[in-house]
């Protein structure tokens, strides 16, 4: 039987995860089995770039704070070695960068995620893997704002310019009829 300092170890790890869950926007949870020490830390070191924490879990004790949040169907996913990239800032970025080296090592396995409350199968992973970054995204609505006001004053200018050259014109006729 296990003692009462292991059990009250596990229950604070337990609380500490469900505190995770609670706090984080995004969480993606995947089977990591295969990878070599070096992909892996060249991984780690990407996630942490992005701000990610990660770091490998134990099935049962993530199935109970799992349960604790009410995400009950995520207790499926849990078999085999599972890891979890966390945020507590961006939607996409743990879903992005576990995709982009999903793909470049094919020995990592996006298995589930949870999106603000919401789980999210592996194809639903994928897709939103796909999408651009908050700054992407803005950067791309400030143009499209900046698009306008950029023709208005184009136009604006072309008007003027038009009228300069017209007063030219008719400064240098009266100067040759001078």
């Amino acid at each position: 039987m296990a003692s009462e300092k292991i059990l009250q170890r596990k229950k604070e790890v337990v609380q500490e995860l469900s505190e995770k869950f609670k706090s984080a926007k995004s969480i993606v949870f995947a089977d990591y089995r295969g990878l070599t020490v070096e992909q892996d830390t060249e991984m780690r070191a990407a996630l942490r770039e992005a701000n990610i924490e990660y770091r490998v879990v134990k099935n049962t004790l993530t199935k109970l704070a799992a349960k604790a949040n009410g995400l009950d169907e995520l207790e499926e996913h849990f078999s085999g070695p599972t890891s979890m990239a966390l945020s507590t800032e961006d939607v996409v970025a743990p879903a992005k960068v576990l995709a982009e080296y999903a793909k470049k090592y094919k020995n990592l396995e996006m298995k589930v995620g949870v999106i603000e409350g919401e789980i999210y199968e592996l194809n639903q992973l994928e897709t939103l893997a796909t999408l651009p970054s908050r700054e992407e995204l803005l950067a791309m609505a400030l143009r499209s704002l900046q698009s306008p006001i950029a023709g208005f004053v184009n136009v604006l200018n072309g008007n003027i310019r038009g009228l300069v050259v017209a007063l030219n014109a008719i400064a240098e006729k009266r100067a040759a009829e001078a």
